[in-house]
């Protein structure tokens, strides 16, 4: 009798059809995802699966790691359901007894759905000893308007309080200011061609071309236009002041702000090259940060991850993949490397 790791070997092998024709469907360019539906996807099957993988003495790790990143979010909660239908337990539960570790973590994470990932992520930052501002930034500077105002619900049903209300009590000034205006997730949208030349003088009379800076009126261009109107502006800016709008954010604010704005204009002009670099910082530093690494993995893999892989590639001469086996190890490795999707 095939054992479970077999089985999945057999489902995913290459000369499957199931598997080529899931080749065929990811050279399709407007899908920029590493991670995408399974095309024979049974949801029962795959609960099986699961089951045998975790019944018995011992644990295979492998089986659960190649099937749950085969998987869109959608079918693992798919496969959730079924799960508890077949055998009365909550699937999520199982994983965490079995597992442990950066493993589970990330497991667990992929087993979230997004919205609720980004809420919980969210509230964690918040609620933790002291603030993890990093987080505020990342997921407020880089998510959708649609996807903040779901997160804004999801976060007051899980945690039963607003999440403006948390991050105003956990943050102050100007940079507080910034992110109360993204949680409004009413950026204009298109751009304003009469706009442009008076944004672009407007930032650079807050900033370069007096003594001090006025953030308020900073904060206000760069947290309400839409991105491509703000690219258009920078362009503009770039040719009223000499320089780049980063190099002047960073020269006339600090601290929070600072760090949130870059964010903000990194997004505005690309995100995934935003989310390279974010990549990069959390491996290259002295220890891997491997909540950051873990986040960005599991929240981009649907979404931009075979751009933010050739974004990485350009911008820093390695590939994600050898990047992420330099400073990975074991089964937590290898899911990172299923979630990459291949190497450049």
């Amino acid at each position: 009798m095939l054992s479970a790791g077999s089985l999945l070997r057999e489902y995913l092998s290459p000369a499957s059809p199931v598997k080529r024709e899931r080749e065929r469907e990811e050279t399709h360019l407007a899908y920029r995802g590493s991670v995408r539906p399974f095309v024979d996807f049974d949801a029962k099957k795959d609960a099986e699966l699961l089951h045998r993988a975790m019944k018995g003495i011992g644990t295979d790790e492998d089986v659960i790691l190649m099937l749950l990143t085969a998987r869109s979010n959608d079918q693992r909660q798919q496969i959730k359901a079924a799960y508890k239908k077949a055998y009365g337990k909550d699937l999520v539960s199982a994983l965490k007894s079995e597992l442990g570790g950066l493993f589970e973590t990330l497991i667990v994470a992929l087993m979230t759905p997004p919205v609720t990932y980004d809420a919980s992520q969210l509230h964690k930052a918040l609620k933790g000893a002291g603030t993890d501002d990093d987080v505020l930034i990342e997921i407020l500077a880089s998510r959708t308007s649609q996807q903040i105002k779901d997160i804004i619900k999801v976060y007051k049903k899980e945690f039963s309080t607003k999440l403006e209300k948390d991050i105003c009590g956990d943050t102050s000034g100007y940079y507080k200011n910034l992110l109360v205006i993204l949680l409004q997730a009413s950026r204009e949208e298109g751009v304003d061609v009469e706009k442009i030349e008076k944004d672009a003088k407007d930032l650079y009379d807050a900033g370069e071309a007096k003594f001090g800076t006025d953030e308020e009126k900073i904060i206000q261009i760069i947290g309400n236009r839409s991105t491509e109107h703000l690219r258009k502006v920078f362009d503009a800016y770039k040719k009223i002041s000499g320089c780049d709008i980063e190099d002047s954010v960073e020269g006339e604010t600090t601290g929070n702000l600072e760090s949130l704005l870059l964010a903000v204009v990194k997004c505005a002009r690309s995100v995934p090259d935003f989310f390279a670099e974010r990549l990069y910082k959390s491996m290259r530093r002295a220890g891997t940060d491997d909540s950051g690494l873990m986040r960005i993995m599991v929240s981009r893999s649907e979404v931009d991850m075979l751009d933010i892989r050739a974004s990485f590639k350009k911008k820093y001469g390695a590939s994600l993949y050898t990047t992420i086996q330099e400073d990975t190890t074991g089964d937590y490795q290898k899911a990172l490397l299923y979630l990459c999707g291949g190497n450049d």
